[in-house]
């Protein structure tokens, strides 16, 4: 650089002087002289400066952007009409994510970008001739699943960034690890994250919890929450002492969970299978026994359509709805990937089924199916389970005995087991 800047300095200072001499003369010449003395000076010193001080680069265009996602994942988009450059960093107190850009113009509305899902808070603007800043203030801690650029079938690109809470150990030691000086960008497959591993894992997933106390015993007005939790724990217990089997509770005490937090918590878990506990109410306070569902976009019968319906209403009875629905995804992989594991998830329930007939009472059609927002996880074989009506006095007698419990439990762990068997026989 010294050389360059001396060589350049020397050849100006020539220049200038050969000009002073002819702009001495007088006139309409002196005049042209001077004028020309003026602009070889002015060349001489653009020549001097560095590339960004001759003319700023062009910056970056964001044309369009969109979020969307509820409070347990959230995607944010970005369009630009070139390839962006970027990093990620994260930020404690309060949690935030931090996007840098190069010099971007964001050309769409502010209210493209209006927060929600997990964020509280969404800025981005300019910070100097060269950068561009999105910062991204969470409600709870989060991590980014998903982070790349994409490219869409114009020829421009996309942005793409996906949002996943999780604990505030786990966010603390993103804050602790990350270097600022290479970018933090993860870039993961979405449908990867239940990673495989010799141990069988299984998400116990007690219904309802906190503001949401589910259903009312008739007789002991017992909250369902109250029971789906002990029977949770005592299930979770029988699962642990079957070797290479691992169970774990999405909740462990009166919490609310959204039901996008309890898929969630399974995928972060790592779990081969999912399996929500529930006991609710019928207006027919006749009908007793208990019920295994699997997901379906169309119900098996009436009572299966009602009873998805009142479960999904869990999130608004707690205020937690977000309208926004949930973040958008691959949907042929997705597709792909439901029709798998809604085959293990019917296996599944078939085997809780042969293990209850005989021992546990059954409702009539004890496998039914329906559009539980619960059951979504399109790579974790999953199923509802209703152990109970608690609209039935001898039923809710049955699920407030903690013999009863014990029992129904050991039957679900060997379901469990026959089915980790095939499952392992079969080289999954």
């Amino acid at each position: 650089m010294g050389g360059g800047f001396l060589n350049a300095s020397f050849g100006l200072r020539a220049g200038v002087k050969a000009s002073a001499v002819e702009a001495r003369g007088t006139g309409r010449n002196g005049v042209l002289a001077r004028i020309a003395f003026a602009l070889l000076f002015l060349a001489g010193l653009a020549a001097m400066l560095p590339a960004p001080a001759r003319a700023a680069e062009k910056p970056l265009l964001a044309f369009s952007a969109r979020v969307a996602g509820d409070d347990a994942r959230t995607r944010i988009v970005i369009d630009f009409e070139q390839k962006p450059e970027f990093s990620v960093h994260y930020v404690a107190a309060p949690e935030r994510v931090i996007i840098d850009l190069p010099a971007t113009a964001f050309g769409f509305p502010a209210e493209n970008l209006s927060p929600r899902g997990l964020f509280r808070d969404i800025r981005y603007g300019t910070m100097d001739e060269t950068s561009a800043r999105i910062v991204l203030t969470a409600r709870k801690p989060v991590k980014l699943v998903l982070a790349e650029v994409q490219p869409n079938d114009d020829g421009s690109y996309r942005l793409v960034l996906d949002a996943e809470m999780t604990s505030g150990e786990a966010f603390a030691e993103l804050v602790k690890t990350q270097s600022w000086d290479m970018p933090a960008a993860p870039a993961r497959d979405p449908l990867a994250m239940v990673e495989k591993d010799d141990v069988f894992t299984v998400a116990v997933d007690a219904g309802h919890g906190g503001i949401d106390a589910g259903a009312t015993g008739a007789g002991t007005k017992t909250p369902e929450k109250t029971i789906t939790l002990a029977f949770a724990r005592i299930l979770a217990d029988r699962l642990n002492r079957i070797d290479g089997v691992k169970a774990f509770l999405t909740r462990d005490d009166d919490t609310f969970l959204s039901l996008s937090e309890r898929v969630t918590l399974a995928r972060q878990g790592h779990a081969d299978l999912f399996i929500s506990l529930h006991a609710d109410t019928l207006a027919q306070k006749d009908i007793r026994g208990a019920t295994v569902y699997t997901l379906s976009d169309r119900a098996s019968d009436r009572m299966a359509e009602n009873l998805a319906a009142r479960e999904n209403l869990s999130d608004e009875l707690a205020g937690f709805s977000i309208k926004s629905g949930p973040p958008e995804v691959a949907d042929i992989l997705l597709d792909l990937a439901r029709r798998e594991t809604q085959a293990f998830s019917t296996a599944l329930a078939a085997n809780v089924v042969e293990s209850f007939e005989g021992q546990v009472g059954l409702i009539n059609n004890p496998h039914r199916y329906a559009g539980f927002q619960v059951l979504r996880a399109p790579d974790i074989p999953s199923v509802l389970l209703e152990l109970g009506f608690l609209s039935n006095e001898e039923d809710e007698k049955l699920l407030l005995d903690e013999s009863w419990r014990g029992k129904v439990a050991e039957r679900i762990a060997d379901a469990v087991r026959r089915y980790r068997d095939r499952a392992v026989q079969n080289g999954g």
